[in-house]
């Protein structure tokens, strides 16, 4: 399977567009599995440094995480302000915590209006961007979390998400 949505200038990006890896995560903000995965990207931002560019997606399954679709919003409302990737890592490292508490606590740290934040989550520009993730991941197969995409192409693991490391590897290093 491969990308459908190609990545762009909209989209949640931390390094070069144009390294020699593109890693596109689908997440869930209340997906166990992302919240391990979380960790492990971030290994792999350090470990492969420039040569790794990672693009976050939206994916929540709002049938079985009642606080997938909110977190994501919460993300993208702070997307407005500069500081989805602040979000984004607060949010999985107070997984367990998700809910509205956890979201005002988010939105003063990170100098967010509470107010704005509440009328972004009954509609509006934030929740579209979180649908138009979720569309982009259904055309491109995905229908579970987290699901990655390594240069365009679905990453399936062997043996789990560590995985990721030897395949990144392989590219960077027949890129030397």
């Amino acid at each position: 399977m491969s990308l459908k949505i190609p990545v762009g200038k909209d989209d949640h990006i931390q390094g070069r567009p144009d390294a020699p890896v593109v890693l596109v995560e689908y997440g869930d903000y209340q997906c166990p599995y992302c919240g391990q995965a979380a960790p492990l990207v971030k290994r792999l931002q350090q470990r492969f440094g420039d040569d790794l560019c990672l693009v976050f997606r939206n994916f929540p399954l709002s049938e079985m995480h009642p606080q997938a679709l909110p977190a994501a919003v919460v993300a993208e409302h702070a997307a407005g302000q500069g500081r989805f990737w602040e979000a984004h890592d607060l949010l999985y490292a107070n997984q367990p915590s998700l809910g509205e508490a956890l979201y005002r606590r988010i939105a003063q740290t990170l100098g967010l209006s509470w107010a704005d934040l509440r009328q972004a989550m009954e509609g509006g520009p934030e929740l579209e961007r979180v649908q138009a993730d979720f569309e982009g991941g259904i055309r491109s197969g995905v229908n579970g979390t987290p699901t990655f995409f390594i240069n365009g192409q679905r990453f399936q693991p062997t043996s789990g998400f560590d995985d990721l490391f030897d395949a990144i590897g392989a590219i960077v290093d027949g890129k030397r």
